[in-house]
This record gives structure tokens, sequence and C-alpha cells, in this order.
């Protein structure tokens, strides 16, 4: 194969899968490592991606590492968190056992939950408070308090999680993508959110379309691990997934 013709074929990829590993494309290509190596550093010359550890990823993807003030993300993309949130509170049943991550928009389902009848586990003292003044009964959970994100992080909140079963959880992320499922910038917090994962039957992402092709320092959730309620979604790799929901 013409290099010129594995350039398209390592584009047309990516943009299918928004972030490839040289492994995958090794065997896409029957080409050697030091190949694939030697076209992934001449695509990001040219600006065509972005060469990271292992692979690479679309060009408009991009990495945060570090937390925005609750203040400052409960004014952005209020309109789309709004719909997300109405949506996933419909999803809570009579009888439920829910976990409800820390974060702008799943604090925003707590306006829409009617069934009093279903007990709530949070690690957001914020949570806490809407969900025990609107009658339900809650559990909070116990560590670290991280100001940034107005959350309770750390072992200690992980050991508290050891005890429970979910029947439904809600998180939000700050990552989403195909390769690095859902990522958060800060490992204490990445530790809770994976932790109350693993201990649910059915998993929710509540993500607005701004989350997505998006890569924070520490990933939490394989992308099929849950499925991701949004709206308004638009960029074309993510399309044919079967574990998007897109509402409006």
């Amino acid at each position: 194969m013409l290099t010129e013709e594995r350039f398209a074929k390592i584009l047309s990829i990516l943009e299918s899968m928004g972030s490839v590993t040289v492994q995958q494309l090794m065997t896409e290509l029957d080409a050697s490592e030091s190949t694939i190596r030697r076209d992934l550093t001449a695509l990001d010359a040219g600006g065509q991606l972005i060469k990271v550890h292992g692979g690479a990823v679309l060009k408009n993807t991009v990495y945060s590492t570090r937390d925005d003030e609750v203040v400052h993300r409960k004014e952005q993309n209020k309109e789309a968190k709004e719909i997300i949130a109405k949506y996933a509170a419909g999803l809570i049943e009579p009888g439920d056992f829910v976990y409800i991550d820390a974060g702008t928009t799943t604090e925003r389902m707590i306006d829409y939950l009617s069934h009093k009848n279903a007990v709530f586990v949070t690690n957001a003292i914020t949570h806490a408070k809407k969900l025990a003044g609107k009658g339900f009964t809650v559990y909070i959970l116990g560590g670290e308090f991280k100001a940034v994100t107005e959350a309770i992080v750390g072992e200690e909140a992980v050991a508290t999680l050891e005890k429970y079963n979910f029947t439904k959880g809600f998180w939000g992320a700050n990552g989403i993508s195909l390769q690095r499922g859902f990522s958060t910038p800060e490992f204490k917090e990445a530790m809770v959110k994976r932790k109350s994962m693993e201990n649910c039957k059915e998993r929710y992402v509540l993500a607005d379309e701004s989350k997505f092709n998006q890569i924070s320092s520490v990933t939490f959730g394989d992308f099929e691990s849950a499925t991701i309620i949004t709206t308004g979604l638009e960029q074309k790799v993510f399309r044919n997934c079967k574990n998007i929901i897109q509402v409006s």
C-alpha cells in the first residue's frame, strides 16, 4: 500500500472511531509498527491528527486536566442540561435504589423527581440537601470533601460504596471518547465514579455535546459500560453508537 493510501485509510478509520491505537492500525493496514508510527508522526506534523501515546486522536479532540468551579459549570449549556436531566429523572421508578453522582446535570434531575418511594445515595452534599428537602430518603457517602466539584471523594467513599447494590445510577463526565471512555481530571473522584458504576445494574452518563471527543486525566468507565443521555449530538463519529440516547 502506498504512503498516501495509508494516510487516507488512517484518517478514515480515525474519522469513524474518534481515536485509534497503533495496534489497531497495524491490523487494519497490515503494516509494521515502525511504518504506522512513522505515518502518525507525519500526519501529526501536517496537522491532520493528534499523535498520542500508543496511537492517535481526532484533531478536534480536547484534553483537560482540571475541573471548572461548579458555579461556572452551572451556567454552561443550561438548556441542553435541562432536557437531559428531565429525561433521566423519568427513568426512575418506584422501588428503585438510585446512585446520583455529583455534577450540575445530575443535580438538575432532582427537580423532576416524583416517586417518593425511591431511595437515593449520593456523593454530593448539595444533591443530598435537595433530595431530603423534597421528602426523599437519601444517604450520603463519607470521605474527603472536594470543594471544586462539591463532591465527597477518596478511599473512604469507595469503602462506603462496597455495601451498596444500585438498580440505577446517573453520572457526569468531563470527557467522553470512544477509545478512552468516560474520564474526569482527578483520581480520587474517578475512584468513586468507577466503584459506584461497578455496583450498579443500569448505568447512565448525562452529558451535553461539549463533553464528546474530550479526554480527561483519569478514565473511570469504558465507553460501552453505560448508556449516554445527550441532546443535539452532531458529531458523526458517535452517530451509530447504540448506547447513546438523544433527547429533545
